[in-house]
């Protein structure tokens, strides 16, 4: 072979690897966008539903489409197209209000034109008290081995919609509110684990949410660690991967 020949096949073989990797970059790029997004959990705020380090997939078509479905968030349309409005009880990432370019995730409470208050620890809707019943303590394991027990109880919201939360206390800071009253096109978002969640309770911080800040529904855990190995890190998956916890949908 000359070494023209050469030259030219070298080229074409660079030049072909270029090109694959720009359409294995954008298709990314398009499922990123339109189909399923990837998100890990940094805090226990949604403890016991979501513990810190999971991973989980976003459904981005379950709510449609809005500036915040698109990477960086173009401006390019007003509100959301093409689907359905969250429902009580979804669990959802969201773009903070006061900062988009900080992700959060919480479960759907409050509805446009709802009123929500918590009473004692126990969350009211539109002056009714949500169900809630006892059930055995959540045990946490901390850095230090020393197991803490939290009260835990199953709520049931009017949907008909269950799921944990957990309760340290009746008596914090968030467990005693006013009411708030949800704006027409707003969702009020609030974390299973009640005295530990920054969510719409803290009206300076967080507040009410815009439909079009939502970025999609949580739909199921695709890995979980414990902390001891990171993703990358195969060598520690034996003991540090929550096994129980992988495929596990998202309720």
């Amino acid at each position: 072979m000359s070494n023209a020949r050469a030259a030219r096949k070298g080229k074409g073989g660079v030049g072909e690897t270029v090109r694959t990797l720009i359409y294995a970059v954008l298709i990314a790029v398009v499922i990123r966008t339109v189909a399923y997004e990837p998100f890990n959990i940094p805090s226990g705020s949604m403890i016991p539903t979501l513990l810190i380090g999971d991973y989980l997939f976003v459904s981005k078509f379950s709510y449609g489409y809005s500036r915040y479905s698109i990477p960086f968030g173009p401006d390019l349309f007003p509100g959301r197209i093409l689907g359905d409005l969250p429902e009580r009880g979804d669990v959802a990432v969201f773009k903070l209000p006061s900062d988009p370019s900080t992700d959060f995730i919480k479960r759907v409470i409050g509805l446009p034109g709802d009123r929500i208050q918590m009473i004692e620890s126990v969350l009211h809707i539109n002056g009714e008290p949500v169900k809630r019943e006892r059930i055995e303590d959540f045990v946490h394991i901390r850095a230090d081995n020393v197991a803490i027990r939290i009260p835990q109880y199953v709520e049931t919201l009017p949907n008909g919609r269950s799921y944990r939360t957990l309760d340290q206390t009746p008596t914090g800071p968030l467990d005693n509110t006013s009411v708030y009253q949800i704006r027409q096109g707003f969702y009020f978002m609030m974390g299973d684990n009640r005295d530990d969640s920054q969510d719409s309770r803290v009206t300076f911080a967080v507040g009410q949410v815009p439909v079009q800040n939502f970025v999609g529904r949580a739909e199921i855990m695709f890995f979980s660690t414990n902390g001891t190995g990171r993703f990358w890190e195969f060598w520690n998956w034996p003991k540090s991967i929550r096994w129980p916890r992988l495929f596990k949908t998202v309720q």
